[in-house]
C-alpha cells in the first residue's frame, strides 16, 4: 500500500517538472523597443515636416529670455568639456548606440535627427550645439514616465512635438505655462497653454538618469524632491532654479511660490565649474556681454551653494572631560538631497581644525592636499558606486548600485562625531568647521578632461595648459570655543 502522501508528492513533482520547462520569467525591466525607437534614450519624437528652431531664431523675438538662457547650464549642456570627455570614454567602452541615452538629454534635437553621431562638436548645426535649447523645452507635449522600463521618469522620457501637420500645411507649435495672448507667436508659431510646464514632471525626464540596462538611478534628483517636504508644499524645480538668488531664498524659507514676473530662464544650480570653464572660453573670444553673464551665473551658483546648508557644533562631555564634538550638517534650502545629481562623483565634505589655547592643532581633518586629493579620514557626503561584480566603480555605464549612499535629504541632517582625545591637558579648544563642495574628485576631473574629443582643444578653447586644481566653494563656516573640562 502506498503512503497516503505519495500521490501528493507525485503531483508536486509533475508541477515542478512543468515549471522547469516553462517560459522564463519576464524581465524586471521590460523594454518596448518599438515604443522607444531611440532606446536607451526614452525620448519620443512626433516627427513631421516641422523642423526644430535654432535658439538664435527664438532670440529675435524673445531677446530677454535668450540672454538669460545663453550661458546657462542648459545652453552649455552639450558643449561642456567634462560631459564630452565622459561621452568620449563611454563611446569607446560601450559604443555610440548606448551613449545616445546621454545625447538625448544633452542635445535632444541633435540625437533624434541623427545629426550627432558621437562625441565632439565639429560640423554640427547651431540646433545640435544648442543643447537644451528653447525649442526643446517648449516642444515638449507630454511625457511617458509611466511607460518606462522602471515605470518612473528616466533618461529623457518626454515627447517632442515641435509642430503639427494639418490640411493647410505644417504649423510650429510652442507650449508654455501661461495662457497665450492673442498675438503670441507673431505668426511664426502657434502657442498652447501647457499644464505640464507648471509641473516638476517637465524636468523629471532628464533629471532622473538611470543605468542604460540595469535601470539603476545614477541620478535621482526628481525622486529626492518628490519624496520630500518641498513637493508636499507645492514648491517645484522651476520655483528655485528659474529665479534670482533672493527669490530662491524666500521661496525655500517661506514655501511661497514666486510671482509670474519673478521667473527667468537662468536654470541655475550648483554647477559653477561649467560657468568657470565657459567664462574662460568667452574671455578668449572677446565676447564681453557673455563674459559678464557667465560671471553673474557663476556667482549665482556659488550663492545657491552658500545658502543651502547650516552647521551646528555641540560638545559631548563624559566624566566632565570633553570627549567628542558633534557636528550637525543640515540641508536647509535645497529641495533635493545635498549633494544631488551624480552623487558618486560630487564631493561635499567637512574640513575641521581644532586648536588649544596655545595654538597647537589637536584635531585636523578634510584639508585638500597638494595634488587636490582629500585625506582618508575626511567625512564626506556622497556615494560610492559599484558594478555588477560589486566592486568599486565610477563610470556611469558601469555603476549599477551604490555600496554607500550618504546624502542629506531636504530639511534633513547628518551628525558627525569627532573624538577630542587630543585636547587632553588643554584648558579650551577653538574649533573651525567648514562645509566644502566641488564638482568632482580631482583625479576624476583630470581623467575626464584628458578624454575630450580631438576637436576640443582645451588650450585653444579654454586657455588650459593642464587641468588646474578644481575650484572649491566653502558653503558655510562656523567657529566656536569650548572648555575642555566642564
Amino acid at each position: 500500500m502506498k503512503h497516503p502522501y505519495a500521490k501528493v508528492a507525485a503531483a508536486i513533482a509533475v508541477v515542478l517538472a512543468l515549471a522547469a520547462t516553462s517560459v522564463a520569467a519576464p524581465a524586471v525591466f521590460h523594454v518596448d523597443r518599438e515604443f522607444y525607437p531611440f532606446y536607451p534614450s526614452l525620448i519620443k519624437w512626433n516627427k513631421s515636416p516641422a523642423e526644430f528652431t535654432p535658439p538664435a531664431d527664438c532670440g529675435g523675438c524673445h531677446e530677454k529670455q535668450f540672454r538669460e538662457w545663453n550661458g546657462s547650464v542648459h545652453q552649455l549642456a552639450f558643449l561642456d568639456p567634462v560631459y564630452q570627455g565622459e561621452l568620449n570614454k563611454a563611446v569607446k567602452a560601450v559604443g555610440h548606440e548606448v551613449t545616445r541615452q546621454c545625447e538625448g538629454c544633452h542635445s535632444a534635437a541633435g540625437m533624434v535627427t541623427g545629426e550627432i553621431k558621437g562625441p565632439g562638436l565639429a560640423g554640427l548645426s547651431p540646433m545640435a550645439l544648442g543643447g537644451v535649447s528653447c525649442d526643446i523645452c517648449h516642444s515638449i507635449s507630454d511625457t511617458t514616465h509611466w511607460q518606462t522600463p522602471s515605470h518612473e521618469p528616466e533618461n529623457g522620457s518626454m515627447i517632442l512635438s515641435p509642430g503639427l501637420s494639418g490640411k493647410e500645411g505644417t504649423d510650429l507649435v510652442k507650449r508654455g505655462p501661461w495662457k497665450p495672448s492673442a498675438d503670441c507667436g507673431g505668426g511664426f508659431h502657434k502657442c498652447e497653454e501647457s499644464s505640464l510646464h507648471q509641473q516638476a514632471d517637465l524636468c523629471a525626464s532628464c533629471h532622473q538618469v538611470y543605468h542604460y540596462d540595469a535601470h539603476f538611478p545614477l541620478e535621482a534628483t526628481y525622486l529626492e524632491w518628490k519624496h520630500g517636504p518641498y513637493a508636499q508644499k507645492s514648491i517645484l524645480c522651476q520655483d528655485c532654479h528659474m529665479v534670482d538668488t533672493a527669490t530662491f531664498k524666500r521661496t525655500a524659507d517661506e514655501f511661497r511660490k514666486p510671482e509670474r514676473g519673478e521667473y527667468h530662464h537662468y536654470f541655475n544650480g550648483a554647477n559653477y565649474l561649467l560657468y568657470y570653464l565657459a567664462g574662460a572660453a568667452a574671455e578668449r573670444t572677446g565676447d564681453r556681454e557673455l563674459v559678464a553673464s557667465l560671471k553673474e551665473k557663476y556667482q549665482m551658483a556659488v550663492e545657491h551653494l552658500k545658502s543651502a546648508a547650516a552647521l551646528e557644533m555641540t560638545p559631548v562631555y563624559r566624566a566632565g572631560q570633553l570627549s567628542e564634538l558633534k557636528v550637525r550638517v543640515k540641508n536647509i534650502r535645497a529641495g533635493h538631497n545635498l549633494p544631488t545629481s551624480l552623487t558618486n562623483v560630487r564631493q561635499m565634505w567637512l574640513e575641521i581644525t581644532a586648536k588649544d589655547e596655545k595654538g597647537k592643532v589637536v584635531l585636523a581633518s578634510g584639508a585638500v592636499q597638494k595634488a587636490g586629493a582629500l585625506p582618508e579620514n575626511t567625512r564626506i557626503f556622497n556615494s560610492d558606486g559599484m558594478g555588477k561584480d560589486f566592486h568599486f566603480a565610477v563610470d556611469p555605464w558601469v555603476v549599477t548600485a551604490f555600496s554607500r549612499h550618504d546624502t542629506i535629504p531636504p530639511h534633513g541632517y547628518k551628525d558627525v562625531f569627532y573624538g577630542m582625545n587630543g585636547a587632553k591637558g588643554a584648558k579650551k579648544v577653538t574649533v573651525e568647521v567648514k562645509l566644502r563642495y566641488r564638482q568632482a574628485d580631482q583625479k576624476v576631473a583630470e581623467s575626464l578632461l584628458a578624454a575630450v574629443p580631438k576637436d576640443m582643444n582645451l588650450k585653444e578653447i579654454y586657455g588650459l595648459e593642464k587641468v588646474p586644481q578644481l575650484p572649491v566653494v566653502d558653503m558655510i563656516m562656523e567657529r566656536q570655543t569650548f572648555q575642555v573640562r566642564k
